[in-house]
């Protein structure tokens, strides 16, 4: 909507000229005489507050002195600024033209009222421009009497210091909007009537502090030219990386102290409709506790080896973190997304030889080979477990059906009823036998799905009644059920050996040592694949059967055989062709891959914790495995004499002494600041993304991360406010925000990159 000048005999409006036009003062003082030297007699029964919201004045009104353009964006009024400039006779040319802003005729005493105040405004001036020569002669003469000092600090004037104070206020508001998840957006403008204008999150915050008394950002709504836009999007983008990139750096800066660190992503995530990468670092800080924090997200790339290149680059170039002192990788992937993930890890490898690449902590190993093998079917299979999963998990009711269905069909086996239902409660598609509840599952699922499917009362809605028709009938889909029978078994040979290495650091340790009878174990499944095939699919049969499900090959395959179909082909062999061989085969591959030497190596070491080497009776070596580790001691030399008086230490230790079971208590032993080596290796073996993160309160950050993506829509997802967001309890240097803004925007020093706009709504609102 375009703005109209309230001065008499003035026909200009904001779309046609691109003078600033500025709002009547909310002073009653000052607005008094804006009115009165209008001589427009309908404004004067009108409040201070409707004279600010709907009239203005153009520039054309206003001497020189009174307006203040430090740049080419940017037309303020001077705090004493009253207009003076008026036509207040043309319209006498022309009696008959009709006229809706009146002229007020002046008696003489209202005359000689208004000559004599601009005799008072014209001294004020005067005398306060003779008061800003004498300051800045005072600042030179001051300046030239402290030669001896190298450098003096310039002291901000009252403009400097006012936009200081603005640009804070605005600062404030983004950071309280990512604290409290406030997207800046509140309103999809195509679902608002045309017409109807209302502000974003954004600007409603900014006007509920100029209500609450902000004179900052209320002085400067109140003297900005209106018919300029006010805080556009590329301006609060700008403050918002700024937030980001202050609040990052606290984390980071703890993280270069630390010299060490380790990089771990998580599942691929849409943020406003992109794909990105959320990135954590595990680094032991200044108090000796290993920390998991979120520093950010990653975009997403299509192309493996570019990901890797801009992996590479965002980590060392923007977030400055030196990749040689990187002792550890890991990725947390989506199906479909490891083998990119698997090059990025191998890239880096490639440079940093010790930035070793390992499982997360945080997944089940069965869970991450699952996701990682290249099987259509698999991948297909673990999204229907999760959407089964999130529908029962966001009804409460659902579950209690659940319940019923179970009790019904384990009623002869109470003690096997009463732990599926309590699997069914929790995380259950997160452990290391998933698919082995699934399939114990299974029947109750279908029952359940079914019934409420083809529930026509009003129990359940129209969306839980067609998801529940979907999921029954693909649950019930005799690829999926030979899929999750194939998987449950080849994961079988892996389930003990994963579980062991999310276990306490003992397990983690002699888990190491069993990989090579995991290994044998797969290769014997891969040298009889035949007779275990045939073992699994009769299992998958029999499952099929109980559930009236008719065993035959994929419709897809079928059609894509356009009438060359082998009539020798048959569900059994093919199932074991293209689902159990590439899986076995996947799975010993991905095994030695992430269970490499350097990592082996690594896990070796643990028998540095006094707990693992009471287990082994003190009978340990660890300097044949800490060479990978060797330039990263304080004192290498010293490394054998001081692992003996460590080894000596515990195991002539009183009897009332415990051995220290895991490394967090190790580091925190009053006396290892005797041991300066044994520390070392510690804090790097800690660092390994296998390991567990012992206090649960300094890895927050992947909860917190959850949590977010959790209760945010898609849409209304921020990179910026996320970081905000999730490290909330990170300090805020609001001083350094503004002065970085200053510095990288010079010529937006004021915070108004502000162009001539039609609509000024977004103003007017103020």
């Amino acid at each position: 909507m375009p703005n109209f000048c309230a001065a008499p005999n003035c026909t200009r409006k904001s779309t046609q000229s691109d003078l600033a036009f500025f709002r009547f003062p909310r002073d009653p003082a000052r607005c008094q005489r804006w009115v009165e030297n209008c001589r427009r007699a309908d404004l004067e029964d009108k409040t201070p507050d409707q004279l600010n919201k709907h009239y203005r004045l153009c520039a054309k009104h206003f001497e020189t002195s009174m307006i203040c353009r430090s740049s080419p964006y940017r037309t303020v009024l001077r705090d004493n600024a009253v207009p003076t400039i008026f036509d207040l006779t043309s319209h006498l040319n022309n009696p008959h033209s009709r006229h809706r802003k009146r002229i007020k005729e002046l008696s003489e005493d209202e005359i000689r009222t208004l000559k004599q105040q601009k005799i008072d405004d014209a001294f004020e001036r005067k005398q306060a421009t003779q008061e800003s020569n004498e300051n800045n002669e005072q600042n030179t003469v001051s300046e030239e009497g402290g030669e001896e000092q190298e450098e003096k600090t310039v002291p901000l004037t009252l403009e400097e210091r006012e936009n200081k104070d603005y640009l804070k206020s605005l600062f404030e508001i983004l950071i309280l909007m990512g604290k409290q998840n406030i997207p800046l957006d509140g309103h999809n403008v195509d679902e608002l009537p045309e017409g109807i204008f209302t502000s974003d999150n954004f600007q409603a915050l900014l006007e509920y502090r100029i209500n609450g008394g902000d004179e900052v950002l209320r002085k400067r709504f109140e003297m900005t030219a209106v018919n300029l836009e006010y805080c556009s999007k590329t301006q609060q983008k700008q403050m918002l990386e700024i937030c980001e990139n202050c609040v990052r750096e606290e984390t980071l800066r703890e993280v270069r102290d630390s010299h060490f660190f380790s990089i771990v992503t998580d599942e691929v995530v849409d943020i406003a409709g992109e794909e990105h990468l959320p990135v954590l670092v595990r680094f032991v800080d200044e108090s000796h506790n290993l920390r998991e924090e979120f520093i950010g997200f990653l975009p997403y790339e299509a192309d493996p080896e570019i990901l890797a290149v801009k992996f590479h680059a965002t980590i060392t170039e923007k977030w400055g973190l030196n990749m040689e002192y990187c002792r550890g990788q890991a990725y947390i992937v989506s199906s479909g997304f490891a083998s990119k993930m698997k090059v990025v890890a191998t890239r880096l490898l490639e440079k940093y030889p010790q930035a070793v690449y390992t499982l997360c902590s945080s997944c089940a190993l069965n869970v991450w080979l699952a996701k990682s093998v290249p099987v259509v079917g698999v991948s297909i299979a673990l999204g229907t477990i999760e959407e089964v999963y999130c529908l029962f998990n966001q009804s409460p009711q659902l579950l209690v059906e659940l319940d019923n269905t179970i009790s019904a069909l384990f009623q002869d086996n109470n003690e096997k009823g009463n732990e599926l239902k309590k699997i069914c409660r929790s995380q259950w598609t997160g452990r290391h036998d998933t698919f082995e509840v699934l399939v114990d599952l299974l029947q109750a699922l279908v029952l359940c799905l079914d019934a409420v499917s083809s529930d026509f009362s009003v129990r359940w809605n129209n969306f839980i009644v067609g998801r529940a028709f979907v999921l029954s009938s693909a649950l019930t889909d005799f690829d999926f059920i030979v899929t999750i029978v194939i998987m449950k078994n080849v994961l079988s040979f892996t389930r003990a050996f994963g579980k062991n290495l999310q276990g306490q650091t003992s397990d983690v340790f002699f888990a190491a040592g069993s990989l090579t009878a995991v290994l044998h174990s797969l290769n014997e499944v891969m040298e009889n694949i035949e007779v275990y095939h045939e073992f699994w699919f009769e299992e998958a049969t029999n499952l099929a059967t109980k559930l009236d499900v008719q065993i035959k090959l994929p419709g897809k395959f079928l059609r894509a055989q356009q009438g060359n179909f082998d009539p020798d082909m048959t569900s059994e062999n093919y199932y074991k062709e293209i689902l159990s061989v590439p899986t076995v085969e996947h799975i010993i591959q991905e095994l030695k891959d992430i269970f490499s030497e350097q990592h082996l190596k690594a896990l070796k070491c643990l028998s540095l914790v006094p707990s693992v080497m009471g287990q082994l009776k003190f009978n340990t070596s660890e300097e044949h495995h800490a060479d990978m580790f060797k330039n990263d001691l304080p004192n290498p030399d010293t490394l054998s004499a001081e692992l003996h008086c460590w080894r000596i230490k515990w195991k002539h230790r009183g009897k009332d002494i415990e051995l220290p079971a895991t490394i967090y208590e190790a580091l925190h032993l009053p006396d290892i600041k005797f041991f300066p080596n044994v520390y070392a290796l510690l804090k790097v073996l800690c660092l390994l993304p296998v390991m567990k993160v012992e206090n649960e309160k300094y890895g927050i950050g992947r909860k917190r991360l959850k949590a977010y993506l959790k209760n945010t829509l898609t849409g209304q997802r921020s990179s910026n406010l996320a970081l905000l967001n999730i490290n909330i309890d990170i300090k805020h240097d609001l001083d350094l925000m503004v002065d970085t803004y200053i510095k990288l925007y010079p010529d937006k020093v004021e915070f108004q990159d502000c162009i001539p706009s039609n609509n000024s709504e977004v103003t007017d609102n103020a």
